[in-house]
């Protein structure tokens, strides 16, 4: 193997492009092994997926089996990678201190942006380090996380995308006219031009991409005569719901639904949406990895709201000190096979040959449970009444894939006064039963230090564009949302619960209110949201 170029860890700047050179004939062999076995399996995910219908036949005959099987393919997708892939073997040749590779999943490195695809160039990253073909598309990530990513997929594996997501959407969303408006970005983001992609497979389509009026015409054109599903992040959707509320559209006329992915969502804002939408339901997936990596169905939302109520559940699933409300999501261990860490983050490989830049043990940075369908079942089923409810809620979808518990971002907390502030926590205290929420936009956090010295934790409220609020009403909104996340904190939190009766303080939550692209907010996307700010600026109107 060729020496990489002096890069990155020159401190040039430069990233690492390492070749694979001339193969041993030990390792010609084992590549040639390891490609047959990873195409054999490949090739028979690919015939369980070639029409939406086998692919739901597939996900509700799922069995328990298929885990090891599935980890095994994993662990040959790392083996295969440290042979073909150059800037891979390299990874792991400098990761074991140039000893033999792994033999156990378990021993392979940790795959993540910083150490992986911010050191290693993009030509580098590809099976057999080749990147320029007909077909690839190259996707950008958001940048949330500062920088922007480029991430390349080739065409074989984009047909397996568009495949798993259709299969989807039928699952979940079944109609005889089905029409989705794209309303996710059309840039150079995956989630926009992949999903519209494969839509076109099971239904009509048009991509309108983020923009409120023209979604709004296209439903006034066609009319009510179609079974409608609405993709989009689910601040947007939100702004199309409370436009389409503002112009008096007739709702009960149509048959709409949303489709929404790209951050959490709260069941607070679900059952916002759903005071409209037919129903509302969420995928998982990451620019880096793949879209659809995982998603949600009736019993997946039903626990969760279970959850929230049955502390006895909590417990068993997501442990007697856990607080959070995670999202909860089904996923295919055949395509994308999960890992926590010990640290609780989730680690995915995906299995599939025909991932043109693999991704293996892959850390995107999430905090994640996992738990086996029968598993979750079993402890569903000792109480009679709560498999009742489960039995009732979820009669018409059948799912048999393992389960996703998904935290979110690691780092995306406010510590204050010994508790840590999730920005799920705080959406839930907004949008819960909150007569003013239809003025809501968007909101953020920060953590502010006063004067002298001590810090405060603010909430940002931008307010929608068209909101025109007077003194009073604006006063109105401020202690409503202030009342509300505290009370929801309060009742989640026992660390914060604690904190408000040994310290009068903990309850100095301050709420500002900006008008729409005003404050933090100058400047921010408008599809998708940055829920943490280190300085916010000044506020317009303020709440403490």
């Amino acid at each position: 193997m060729t020496s990489p170029k002096t890069g990155t860890a020159a401190g040039t700047g430069e990233r690492l492009s390492p070749r694979l050179g001339r193969l041993t004939l030990r390792e010609r062999w084992r590549r040639i092994r390891l490609q047959a076995y990873s195409w054999s399996l490949t090739g028979a995910y690919r015939s369980a997926s070639v029409h939406p219908a086998v692919w739901r036949y597939v996900a509700r005959g799922y069995h328990p089996v298929l885990d090891r099987l599935a980890a095994r393919h994993a662990r040959v997708a790392c083996a295969f990678g440290a042979v073909d892939v150059p800037a891979y073997r390299d990874f792991v040749r400098r990761s074991s201190g140039g000893g033999r590779p792994p033999r156990r999943l378990r021993d392979y490195p940790e795959m993540t942006k910083q150490n992986y695809a911010g050191v290693y160039d993009e030509a580098s990253r590809c099976q057999e380090g080749k990147l320029h073909r007909a077909g690839v598309v190259v996707d950008e990530s958001s940048g949330s996380t500062g920088k922007p990513y480029n991430w390349v997929r080739g065409p074989r594996e984009l047909q397996g995308i568009y495949r798993n997501a259709a299969g989807y959407i039928e699952l979940v969303f079944p109609g005889d006219r089905l029409f989705v408006i794209n309303g996710y970005s059309m840039g150079a983001w995956a989630t926009g031009t992949t999903t519209g992609t494969a839509m076109t497979r099971i239904a009509m389509v048009k991509n309108t991409g983020p923009d409120l009026e023209k979604i709004v015409d296209t439903l006034e054109h066609f009319g009510p005569g179609y079974d409608y599903v609405i993709t989009a992040y689910p601040p947007f959707l939100k702004h199309l719901q409370d436009r389409l509320d503002q112009i008096g559209f007739p709702w009960e006329r149509y048959r709409i639904r949303g489709m929404v992915g790209g951050e959490a969502m709260t069941e607070a804002l679900r059952a916002y949406l759903e005071r409209r939408f037919e129903e509302v339901r969420s995928a998982y997936g990451a620019s880096d990895l793949t879209i659809g990596m995982g998603a949600e169905t009736g019993f997946t939302v039903w626990l969760r709201r279970r959850l929230a109520t049955d502390p006895e559940l909590r417990r068993e699933l997501l442990g007697a000190d856990e607080q959070r409300l995670p999202m909860i999501f089904h996923y295919n261990p055949l395509e994308t096979f999960l890992e926590v860490n010990e640290r609780g983050e989730l680690l995915c490989t995906i299995n599939n040959k025909t991932c043109l830049q693999p991704k293996l043990r892959y850390n995107v940075g999430d905090e994640a449970l996992l738990h086996p369908l029968a598993r979750v079942k079993e402890i569903i089923r000792r109480d009679p009444e709560r498999w009742a409810e489960c039995r009732r809620a979820t009669a018409d979808e059948k799912m048999a894939l393992p389960l996703l518990f998904l935290f979110g971002r690691a780092d995306s907390t406010i510590s204050y006064m010994g508790a840590n502030l999730y920005p799920q926590d705080v959406e839930y205290g907004l949008y819960e039963g909150n007569p003013h929420a239809s003025d809501i936009a968007r909101f953020c956090m920060s953590l502010e230090e006063l004067p002298d010295l001590e810090s405060r934790p603010v909430v940002h409220i931008e307010l929608r564009e068209g909101a025109e609020l007077d003194g009073d009403a604006t006063a109105a909104l401020i202690d409503r949302c202030r009342r509300g996340v505290l009370d929801h904190l309060a009742s989640v939190s026992r660390d914060f619960a604690a904190s408000l009766k040994e310290d009068p303080a903990a309850g100095d939550l301050r709420v500002r209110v900006h008008a729409a692209g005003e404050g933090p907010f100058a400047g921010a996307s408008r599809l998708k949201n940055t829920y943490l700010v280190k300085d916010a600026g000044t506020a317009e109107t303020e709440a403490a």
